[in-house]
């Protein structure tokens, strides 16, 4: 028995060969020794840690290999969680809707993601913006299938090498949306067992089939976070558009009836029904190039949320339906009717901004309005209590329908149970904040009411002083409880204007314009945009 270098004991035995005991003798090492020792055991712990916990390879998921599919899905999201529907090429805040939802689709292996946005043929209804809410948002899109199908067009199937693809939209699926651990592991279970079924071709068979179509609710579900929630699907036509194939849409905005005259907020609605220039009543935005904003409302409604009274802070929803909407129009509108609502400008404001020519004075019937034909300054609506409410389309177009087996466990009701009790827990916050508002009261006065003019007797010029002799703050109303405080109100018309349209445009188009014109027209025009 002796000591090696390392000090480690070794044993002669008979054939000659050392065995080794794993009982170092670490005193006698050096410093340098020890070291060398330290980064040969790291190593071997590294070595066993990577062969233990060394996933299982997968095998290769060709989905040039399986049936496809044209469907639409209907679902709904929180639109404050979010940075607006439509995907971004560059980095956001917050991550969009179409980032989260088409990462999706792609865990779920119903998507490939080489072909991003452009290779499953995606296209949604209507473009929110960052803060909007949708109850019925819709996008169509090629899937995988779990039944014999016709194929997709050639134009819309990805190259089976990824390098090859030079969609811009391919990033979705490596954006910022990772599923968690849990959320991850159901879901590989999920598609795993629904893989398995599927068959390896695209041909009809000539045999009647009893295999169910993949469980596509169940699926996505399974894998996106509670703030978008898939709600339906159909089955549609190879040329069906979720864009292009929708008759209407249609918006709601609640708001409470605080400082507001609600009878004349819907005179001056009733105005806008009808096909009419919009042009001073959404955000105007040179790098879309619009020429035409003229647009048809169907229907302009005011209506309390429920028949119960609550006084002064009564809920009420404006429904606006109309075939589609300009850039941030629902948003303006809304910012006018309170203005109507509190008394500071007459009904016949909208009329007024929508005079925008000569031509529009004979349509509007009115030969004393003033002609405005460029936008005054004003702020629009504040994005929390929009929600675009419903994606309309012919029946024939469109046949929803959900996993729900009936029973008390299906998915169905596991759903509705989901979002039944984040409504009972938003419930509960706004008892707390009641409560909260009583508690400030026993110490601290309200501030004095000046709105609706029609109820309180004032006027813009009546308004009385404080004790200090100070002008009154006005809180002009913007919605969700949000104000613009100003000492002094100017009326819309004797505001500053912005450029005409058509010089806005041409400044754009000489300087900014060429590089982006096409990609902004592609990306906003003519379609639901809130």
């Amino acid at each position: 028995m002796r000591f090696g270098r390392f000090g480690f004991t070794y044993r002669f035995l008979p054939s000659k060969a050392h065995l080794r005991v794993m009982t170092p003798n670490y005193e006698s090492w050096s410093k340098e020794e020890l070291i060398t020792r330290l980064k040969e055991l790291e190593t071997t712990k590294k070595h066993d840690t990577k062969s233990i916990h060394s996933p299982k390879s997968k095998k290769p998921f060709h989905f040039s290999s399986h049936p496809k599919r044209k469907i639409a899905i209907k679902f709904c999201y929180s639109g404050w969680e979010y940075n607006g529907l439509a995907y971004q090429n560059g980095p956001t805040p917050l991550p969009t809707v179409e980032d989260v939802l088409f990462k999706a689709f792609v865990k779920a292996r119903l998507v490939d993601e080489h072909g991003g946005l452009d290779g499953c043929g995606w296209e949604k209804c209507g473009r929110t913006d960052r803060g909007v809410s949708a109850a019925g948002q819709v996008v169509s899109l090629w899937v995988r299938s779990a039944l014999p199908t016709e194929a997709p067009p050639s134009s819309l199937i990805p190259p089976s090498d990824p390098s090859s693809s030079n969609s811009a939209q391919s990033e979705v699926a490596s954006s910022s949306f990772t599923p968690d651990e849990e959320g991850t592991d159901a879901l590989n279970d999920l598609a795993t067992d629904a893989v398995e079924d599927i068959p390896q071709n695209t041909s009809t068979s000539s045999q009647p089939s009893n295999r169910l179509e993949l469980r596509y609710v169940s699926i996505l579900n399974r894998v996106l976070p509670p703030t978008i929630r898939v709600l339906a699907w159909s089955p549609i036509s190879p040329d069906f558009s979720a864009r292009f194939n929708c008759k209407h849409r249609h918006y709601k905005y609640f708001f409470t009836s605080h400082g507001l005259d609600i009878s004349l907020m819907q005179s001056a609605a009733n105005q806008l029904v009808g096909e009419h220039d919009f042009r001073n009543l959404c955000k105007l935005d040179p790098g879309k190039q619009i020429s035409n904003f003229h647009r048809s409302v169907m229907r302009a409604q005011i209506n309390p949320v429920s028949p119960e009274s609550d006084g002064d802070n009564r809920l009420y929803v404006f429904d606006l339906v109309g075939s589609a909407f300009l850039y941030h129009q629902v948003r303006h509108i809304m910012a006018v009717l309170f203005l109507v609502g509190t008394g500071l400008e007459q009904p016949s404001i909208i009329s007024a901004l929508m005079n925008v020519s000569p031509d529009e004075s004979n349509s509007l019937h009115d030969p004393q309005l003033p002609l405005v034909d460029r936008k005054p300054e004003y702020q629009m609506a504040d994005a929390l209590p929009l929600m675009l409410w419903d994606c309309a389309y012919a029946d024939s177009g469109v046949t929803w329908q959900t996993d729900d087996d009936g029973t008390e466990s299906g998915t169905g009701s596991e759903l509705y149970h989901q979002l039944h009790s984040i409504h009972q827990r938003s419930l509960i916050h706004t008892v707390l904040d009641e409560h909260f508002l009583t508690a400030a009261a026993q110490y601290h006065s309200p501030p004095p009411q000046y709105f609706p003019f029609s109820q309180t007797g004032l006027t813009p010029h009546t308004l009385p002083r404080s004790n200090l002799a100070r002008e009154p703050v006005l809180g002009v109303p913007l919605g969700a409880g949000t104000y613009k405080r100003g000492a002094k109100y100017v009326p819309l018309l004797e505001r500053k204007r912005l450029d005409h349209v058509d010089v806005a445009n041409e400044r754009w188009r000489i300087g900014r314009g060429s590089k982006y014109s096409k990609q902004k027209q592609d990306e906003t025009a003519d379609d639901g945009i809130e």
